[in-house]
């Protein structure tokens, strides 16, 4: 009985190293490879215009406020607002009825904010940017009671 128990022991002795050997060959194996993964085209956020936050009148500014909708379904992050000069005349327009309004008198500097507006995957988030825009002192009498709209663009 006593031999049998040591050719069991010496076999369970061997198994062990058998499986540590093989073990440690599959662990310290080297290999090489590559791989691909494609992803998705995203889509433009856009904006939705709203309402000014005041009247508009020479020498004054107000606010602009809009709507940001994420077609995307991850969040965006957008670091800064500005004039969308290819629309419009400068990224400005006014309505028909006020035509001798040049809108030469309005302005609108870039806006951003620390950390930027995070736009929820799916989502919108209301923007409101007080102060944002401008009307010189020197605006014609034409522009009174206008209607005016700022193309807006948002970037990265």
């Amino acid at each position: 009985m006593r031999a049998r128990r040591v050719v069991i022991s010496a076999a369970l002795v061997a198994a062990a190293i058998a499986v540590g050997g093989s073990a440690a060959a599959f662990w310290t194996r080297i290999g090489s490879g590559s791989g691909s993964a494609g992803s998705g085209a995203s889509a433009a956020v856009t904006l939705t215009p709203g309402t000014a936050t005041a009247g508009l009148y020479p020498g004054s500014t107000i606010g602009v406020a809009f709507t940001v909708t994420n077609p995307n379904p991850t969040s965006v992050t957008i670091e800064r607002f500005s004039l969308d000069t290819t629309q419009g005349t400068g990224g400005f327009s006014v309505d028909a009825g006020h035509s001798a309004c040049t809108v030469s008198s309005l302005s609108f500097p870039s806006q951003t904010q620390a950390g930027g507006w995070t736009v929820a995957g799916n989502g919108t988030l209301g923007v409101s940017l007080p102060g944002s825009l401008a009307m010189a002192t020197a605006a014609p009498s034409a522009c009174q009671g206008a209607t005016f709209t700022v193309f807006l663009r948002a970037g990265t």
